[in-house]
């Protein structure tokens, strides 16, 4: 068999993983070094930090004046099921879901919560559903951006002004990367680990004004877990808002937290994030452009992620195999390129069709992507000879 020559080009980060993701790009831990280790977040000094933190949030991601930011637990599923637990059931519910997190929010509100009014909207990975069929009379939970599918709705045209439900919005892998239509959103939610390369068990949930009337009139017919909690004797939690978390934060992840968002202003903040995932995402839509056996799994142009870019192997001989041997061969081209240092946690989503998920969030660098091209066309041929010389 002919050894292929290895790229001499090799990416200077090889962490490409879809959370947590890349730390921004000159991270070290210096950056924590003003972290009030120790110290209780409800002391002068914790409570400043939090507070910082969601001011900053408000300017990079801008949100409008009128919506309120809060710092909870358990990371982005945390913020989201926060929501649907202390929202839903004032009235019937559609379910917009097209990948494996947004199945995951149907399973606890038709499951869980066991609502009866649900209708369910969905469709396979690589497409959205039909977005017209949605009933913004009742209240409708979606992902902006599929993690494990690369699908991401357009923009928030689909969604009327003059809805009488409640929009409820999981974009923690859109947030900093795609520009969120807030006056079409409610509720958002995401975590500090995707875009801006954050430590993870940290969720935001953010609300509108009218989610927050909804918080006021709205009483849910089960009980709330303290940490669910965001009303009480009738009144909104205001601190929670303030950086008064609801339990206790991790004072290091926040310090990282504010290291990420100073680093988001310094380079043009969400204008300079975008432009980051625009111009990462466009190295890797060349490759496919370009290549004999990699194709988008995301059919649409217009609704493919540039944060979670999912690729699937297109090439004949490699799609003439069964089910088991092509996910065999996708798990054995990730396995070369981490033996060789190359490239992370690259697989596809364990839920997903089998292929690549390649982050290009605005942490990573173009340049490091380009890289990782080469090195994708090495990894391939190298495991199509090897698929060839072990069937003669």
């Amino acid at each position: 068999m002919t050894t292929l020559s290895k790229p001499a080009l090799r990416p200077a980060n090889p962490n490409f993983s879809s959370g947590p993701c890349a730390k921004r790009p000159g991270w070290s831990l210096e950056a924590l070094a003003d972290a009030p280790l120790g110290r209780s977040h409800r002391a002068k000094v914790g409570k400043a930090k939090l507070k910082q933190a969601i001011d900053l949030t408000r300017e990079v991601l801008q949100v409008p004046a009128d919506y309120r930011i809060g710092i909870v637990p358990a990371s982005d599923t945390g913020a989201v099921e926060m929501a649907l637990w202390s929202l839903l059931g004032e009235r019937g519910v559609d379910m917009v879901a097209w990948e494996s997190f947004g199945a995951g929010w149907v399973t606890d509100v038709v499951k869980q919560l066991k609502l009866a009014d649900t209708r369910l909207i969905e469709a396979g990975y690589g497409e959205l559903p039909d977005l017209s069929s949605i009933d913004f009379d009742r209240d409708v939970v979606f992902t902006w951006n599929g993690t494990t599918s690369g699908v991401r709705v357009p923009d928030g045209d689909f969604i009327p002004a003059d809805r009488k439900g409640l929009t409820i919005c999981d974009a923690t892998s859109a947030a900093f990367a795609q520009r969120l239509d807030f006056d079409k959103l409610d509720v958002v939610t995401y975590s500090w680990q995707k875009v801006l390369g954050g430590e993870g068990a940290h969720g935001m949930l953010i609300l509108s004004p009218r989610a927050v009337e909804r918080l006021l009139t709205y009483k849910p017919a089960w009980p709330l877990p303290k940490i669910f909690r965001l009303t009480s004797g009738g009144k909104l939690i205001e601190g929670i808002f303030a950086g008064e978390t609801i339990n206790t934060p991790s004072m290091l992840c926040v310090e990282d937290y504010l290291d990420a968002l100073n680093w988001a202003k310094s380079i043009g903040g969400l204008d300079g994030l975008v432009a980051r995932a625009e111009a990462n995402f466009a190295v890797l839509d060349d490759f496919v452009a370009k290549s004999t056996w990699a194709a988008n799994l995301a059919r649409v142009p217009e609704t493919r992620s540039n944060t979670s870019v999912c690729l699937t192997i297109a090439d004949p001989e490699i799609v003439a195999l069964d089910a088991e041997a092509q996910a065999g061969f996708a798990k054995n081209l990730v396995a070369l390129l981490e033996k060789e240092g190359i490239a992370y946690d690259i697989g596809a989503y364990r839920d997903a069709p089998s292929g690549l998920r390649i982050w290009a969030g605005a942490t990573v660098e173009a340049s490091d992507l380009k890289a990782l091209t080469l090195w994708l066309e090495w990894a391939f041929q190298t495991q199509k000879a090897a698929l060839r010389q072990a069937a003669a």
